[in-house]
């Protein structure tokens, strides 16, 4: 009798031609004697032409994986052979350019409508046209059922809660400047931070302050600094550029955070697979850390090292260049510390946000609410890893092992609780009153929450097309040994940018990038030899390649919500902050990556990037001059 419920496991909609892909086969549950003697079950794979493609046996409630490859139409549909089930298999076959023209056209529209809602439906559409098999109307609902709506439901990768912290975070930062608490920060932090210099350098701690988690980064310092840089005419295309540097690239660095567990498992499995394909090297391989090679690799992330030194550089020198520089002429100026006809990614002009007549601006009313979101996070973060990880677990690996969704949802909530609680205790506003700030706090929300779903839904659509399957087709073939971190991190940022996400890239290049640099001789000397650092900086350049992407993508998660908490147009985020990004990738590319490959010690090349980042801004910077009239000033409301 044969298995029942023999099918594919989530076939492709879109393929590309020449470039390979995965199907799943699922052997079904049988019958009650079946399960008790289960045996293999033969499953195949023919195309249209009858030809062979892959074949295999599965057991009864088990997959298993055949990786195909389609060059012509004339090969569709394809039969899927389990038992005696057949089932038939017809995807949408693209060329590998075509997964591209999604990220593509959403950039280039957003770059070029400055309306980026429009431009990333318009990338989302494109992809669902593909999945639809080109049917316009079929697309069209793909479009909202296909991609959108999973893109906001997606609990297990976060998005859902990510959307909800964010909204709370909204909404306590609403009665935060109901109740005077926002006020009373910028009364107090100005005798400090006095000047637009001081004002940047004083952001630019906060984020390295806030190091644990680049969401909670993003959105706390971004909210907490904008009124501070709002008063010292500080643009707010300047402030997103610095809450959006000191986000994804400071988690990314520091050993304690949300991102360390990711990037570790990452390695381990890239010198397992490694061990297993170079027997030669296995013992060599397996005697290694990955979390050593992980905080080896450190020195070698010349993107994210040099991006955290050019944002302290651009704030200590008061120099910028390009878009950057009109932008903080503007501001300074006096013309708006944001362009005339900006579309703010968060709406802080109603007057439901602001402070009502005669409320006393207390800075502890928005200090500890802050701080409590802090606290409650990072409690969170080692409670939920503390369990996960075990009792004798070191500090490292508890907080690799966190849940950092769930603890980003206690600690908006438990800082929305605050917040209420002193303003209810200080009787500063009514309940009625509390609620009507916290809401308009989340409304302010809105247009970021719209553009955050969309530019998931945009990163689900290259995965659908293949995108970075076709990218990662760019390291195939015979790859000078020494070039190989230069064109990983190529790859890597070409990858992160089009598809907006640094966890996918890493997930897909490592264990690719790994064992290829091994096979070439990439681990000779792994005791701390010379080729040791061709492998260190092979890892480092996938690691910092993705984080470019995740820094400077308009389809990136933490660069749309850099632009939410610093109430900037999200397009203007995005051109202004771009040409810094390209400059830092280039010294890192040409002094990190090509350098060390070729004998330069990693400090020297370190060094030298510096060096040239500075004297870049010394001769084409323009300096910023302080706000040519003094900011308006506010005597204190008495305590």
């Amino acid at each position: 009798m044969p298995i029942r419920g023999q099918e594919v496991a989530s076939p492709p909609a879109v393929v590309l031609e020449s470039v390979p892909f995965s199907l799943t086969v699922r052997g079904g549950a049988g019958t009650a004697a079946a399960a008790a003697a289960p045996s293999a079950e033969p499953w195949e794979v023919r195309d249209a032409r009858g030809a062979l493609l892959a074949s295999g046996t599965v057991q009864p409630g088990e997959t298993a994986a055949a990786r195909l490859t389609v060059t012509a139409r004339d090969q569709l549909p394809l039969a899927v052979s389990i038992g005696e089930a057949v089932q038939e298999v017809d995807p949408t076959l693209v060329p590998g350019w075509f997964s591209l023209l999604p990220p593509l056209l959403a950039i280039a529209l957003a770059l070029l409508l400055r309306e980026v809602v429009t431009a990333l439906a318009a990338g989302v559409w494109l992809g669902a046209l593909a999945v639809a098999g080109f049917d316009p109307v079929q697309g069209t609902w793909r479009f909202v059922d296909t991609f959108v709506v999973p893109a906001l439901a997606d609990v297990e990768g976060g998005h859902t809660q990510i959307v909800i912290f964010s909204l709370l975070l909204g909404g306590m930062v609403g009665v935060l400047s109901r109740n005077g608490g926002t006020t009373g920060i910028v009364q107090a932090v100005a005798p400090l931070a006095s000047s637009p210099r001081r004002g940047k350098v004083a952001t630019f701690l906060g984020g390295l302050g806030v190091f644990f988690d680049d969401y909670a980064n993003c959105l706390i310092v971004g909210n907490t600094m904008r009124p501070v840089t709002d008063r010292l005419r500080i643009s707010r295309e300047k402030l997103a550029y610095i809450v959006d540097s000191t986000a994804a690239p400071v988690a990314a660095l520091v050993p304690i955070s949300t991102w360390v567990g990711y990037e570790i498992s990452l390695i381990a499995d890239g010198l397992r697979i490694a061990a297993e394909q170079n027997p030669a090297s296995a013992q060599a391989l397996g005697a290694v850390s990955p979390f050593t090679v992980f905080v080896e690799t450190i020195p070698y992330r010349f993107y994210p090292l040099l991006a955290l030194l050019f944002v302290f550089l651009t704030s200590v020198m008061g120099r910028d260049w390009g878009p950057m520089a009109r932008a903080e002429l503007r501001a300074a100026r006096g013309d708006g510390v944001y362009r005339p006809g900006a579309q703010l990614a968060t709406d802080t002009e109603g007057a439901s946000l602001e402070a009502p007549a005669g409320i006393p601006a207390r800075w502890w009313n928005a200090a500890v609410p802050l701080l409590t979101v802090i606290g409650v996070v990072l409690w969170g973060l080692y409670t939920t890893g503390r369990a996960s990880a075990g009792p004798d677990a070191s500090l490292l690996d508890v907080f690799g092992a966190a849940d950092p969704f769930a603890t980003l949802l206690w600690g908006s909530l438990a800082g929305c609780l605050v917040a209420f609680t002193l303003t209810l205790a200080q009787r500063l506003l009514s309940l009625r009153e509390t609620i009507e700030g916290w809401l308009a706090g989340m409304r302010a929300m809105m247009i970021a929450i719209v553009v955050l779903v969309l530019a998931w839904s945009l990163g689900a659509v290259t995965e659908q097309v293949g995108t970075a399957a076709y990218l990662a087709q760019l390291l195939e073939g015979n790859v000078a040994l020494r070039l190989l971190p230069w064109l990983v991190f190529v790859v890597a940022a070409a990858m992160s940018f089009a598809t907006g996400t640094s966890w996918g890239t890493m997930a897909i290049l490592l264990p690719l990038v790994i064992p290829l640099t091994v096979s070439l001789g990439g681990a000779v000397g792994f005791d701390g030899g010379g080729q040791y650092s061709l492998l260190l900086g092979t890892i480092s350049s996938v690691l910092a390649g993705a984080i470019f992407g995740d820094h400077c993508s308009p389809i990136s998660d933490t660069t749309v919500l850099s632009s939410t908490a610093a109430a900037c147009d999200h397009v203007d985020h995005v051109r202004t902050q771009l040409p810094y990004a390209l400059l830092v990738a280039v010294v890192a590319m040409i002094l990190g990556d090509i350098g060390t490959a070729y004998g330069l010690p990693v400090w020297v090349a370190l060094a030298l990037a510096a060096l040239l980042l500075w004297g870049f801004l010394r001769v084409r910077g323009v300096a910023v001059p302080a706000p040519l009239a003094e900011p308006e000033e506010r005597t204190p409301t008495p305590i």
